[in-house]
């Protein structure tokens, strides 16, 4: 599917009325397909921990959110929390349906229903459109840092960032 095909689905599915109050996370596939995944409170809780902290120990200009919609060459996929810079923000994302471009930092918190394969292409699919690091969360709390060179000891852009959250 063209890539204009796969935002225009996207900019569709924000625009319906019948999809905006649904419990789930909406994505799309490189088929233009909409995907939707149910979100649990601990989930939405782990996003909560990890934006805290990320406004908490980042001092340089930017924005932080929670839910980022980045158009990949796979569809638009949601990353559930995120870091962008104010030059890359005001660039790229701010009146874009889903950013062109990642945010610095992509981070995935993960649920027991999330494959390997899935978590993998999606890190491979934000570090190619731009982000600099992809972080995940487990279901305890672990957290682990990757960039486009592979798995990080801790996070080169936040070092301070801890590697467990309480969940």
């Amino acid at each position: 599917m063209h890539l204009m095909e796969t935002l225009s689905a996207w900019s569709r599915a924000l625009r319906d009325p019948s999809l905006r109050d649904l419990p789930y996370k909406v994505e799309t596939n490189e088929y233009g397909q909409l995907v939707m995944t149910p979100t649990r409170p601990a989930h939405s809780h782990a996003q909560a921990e990890i934006a805290g902290f990320l406004r908490e120990l980042i001092e340089a200009p930017g924005r932080g959110a929670v839910e980022f919609a980045v158009d990949t060459p796979k569809g638009v996929k949601v990353t559930d929390v995120a870091w962008m810079s104010e030059e890359r923000w005001q660039e790229y994302a701010k009146d874009a349906d889903a950013s062109p471009i990642a945010p610095e930092i992509c981070v995935e918190v993960l649920s027991k229903s999330n494959t390997r394969a899935e978590i993998e292409e999606k890190m491979e699919l934000y570090l190619g459109s731009g982000a600099v690091e992809v972080w995940t969360c487990d279901v305890d709390g672990r957290m682990r840092f990757f960039a486009a060179s592979g798995e990080l000891p801790a996070s080169e852009l936040v070092p301070e960032f801890p590697t467990q959250v309480e969940l």
